[in-house]
């Protein structure tokens, strides 16, 4: 997936904004897209830099949930660009 990375058990993407506010409102979408699907991502906020990674937990790396959830947050950024 173009942009992602796979690094252990994830994989990450990070996403850079002007500033902070678009960030937050990045990660709000992001977190409702997360519990429609029921598949939490890790999220790193560093002022305007959204570090995500996504990993299934109980299945000890990454499955289909993440790339699904991946190509939605992909979505989301381009909405939010």
């Amino acid at each position: 997936m173009p942009g992602w990375s796979h690094s252990g058990k994830a994989i990450h993407r990070k996403f850079t904004f002007k500033s902070f506010m678009p960030g937050i409102g990045f990660v709000n979408r992001i977190a409702q897209a997360a519990e429609n699907a029921q598949h939490h991502p890790d999220i790193t906020i560093n002022y305007s830099v959204v570090t995500i990674s996504l990993s299934t937990h109980s299945e000890g790396g990454v499955t289909a949930k993440d790339f699904e959830l991946a190509l939605q947050i992909d979505a989301i950024a381009e909405a939010t660009a």
